[in-house]
């Protein structure tokens, strides 16, 4: 068997700026752009209502953009939640699939382009269209904030509002991930998109009541039969299975940057609270190392997903 010549990422530049122009082109991706744009923007304006009498009295106000909801839209934060998933598949699912149902693939590939530089381009060229959008949006809701409320963020809010920007960008990586790998996987798009949002609703909405089912029958006790209230260890089980799923860690890891009030995601014992000043905020150094964990799951995540894509897409055998 012949080896390769060549760097094996020779190309995947020319792929990803390809991908990158052609998602930013397409109505698929305006429509999405604009759905994130307009609600996200409706609940931040609706939160700011409620913000703009506390001005002089929070030291952190512009995060409250982020997560205060007010009726009838939820929160900012809660609305990233449910639209990033829906984005990042959107330019995912079809990446590959989409390729082959053309007869494009063996054309490009006939090039001096290898796999590796071709399903690195267009998961690279997604993640930048991604992270455009996200960034854009950022900007727009803080200089929203700066419209509505008067007052300049401060530098730590900055700091944390860039972290923010990070995790979503990473939890968007995540779920485009998902997006390419039911790309290789499937030949229809159609079956893809479904497979991709049937794992969505299954990670975001099904896994934390089967975490806690699961919890319960590993570690049973009388106060949870009787009383329904949760032993130490039952709690300990459920969150680690929680964490598997990536809105899980994307939750956690932004309530604790975007409120430094928060000290721990786990169970809390007496002992371990002596002598701190209840509703004291966290500096950013240490609210950065309490979210550190999630934020590098959700970066493992995407890599292991990739991992899995390229395999799968090494092995699979193109024709004219």
């Amino acid at each position: 068997m012949a080896k390769r010549s060549g760097s094996p990422w020779k190309g995947g530049g020319i792929v990803f700026v390809k991908e990158f122009s052609d998602h930013l082109r397409s109505p698929r991706m305006l429509v999405l752009e604009w759905l994130i744009l307009l609600t996200g923007i409706g609940a931040v304006f609706t939160s700011i209502q409620g913000l703009r009498t506390t001005t002089a009295s929070d030291p952190f106000l512009f995060l409250r953009l982020f997560t205060d909801a007010r009726e009838p839209l939820p929160s900012f934060l809660a609305v990233l939640g449910f639209l990033i998933p829906l984005m990042a598949i959107g330019l995912g699912f079809d990446s590959i699939n989409g390729e082959f149902n053309r007869r494009t693939l063996s054309r490009v590939l006939a090039q001096p382009i290898y796999r590796d530089a071709l399903l690195l381009g267009k998961f690279a060229g997604g993640l930048a269209t991604l992270a455009v959008g996200l960034v854009t949006l950022w900007l727009l809701i803080i200089g929203l904030g700066l419209l509505r409320l008067g007052v300049p963020p401060s530098g730590e809010e900055v700091a944390r509002g860039l972290v923010f920007l990070l995790v979503a960008i990473a939890y968007g990586g995540i779920w485009l991930a998902v997006g390419m790998l039911c790309s290789v996987l499937c030949r229809s798009p159609a079956t893809a998109a479904l497979s991709a949002l049937g794992v969505w609703l299954l990670l975001s909405l099904l896994w934390p009541l089967m975490a806690r089912f699961l919890a319960e029958m590993f570690y049973p006790s009388e106060a949870s039969i009787l009383l329904g209230i949760q032993s130490p260890e039952q709690i300990g089980f459920q969150q680690a299975l929680a964490r598997l799923s990536p809105t899980t860690l994307f939750g956690e890891a932004v309530v604790g940057v975007l409120q430094p009030a928060t000290r721990t995601f786990g169970v809390v014992f007496a002992s371990q609270v002596q002598g701190a000043i209840s509703g004291a905020p966290l500096t950013f150094g240490q609210s950065l190392l309490l979210v550190w964990p999630q934020f590098t799951g959700l970066i493992a995540g995407t890599i292991l997903l990739f991992a899995i894509a390229y395999v799968v897409f090494q092995r699979q055998e193109v024709r004219a």
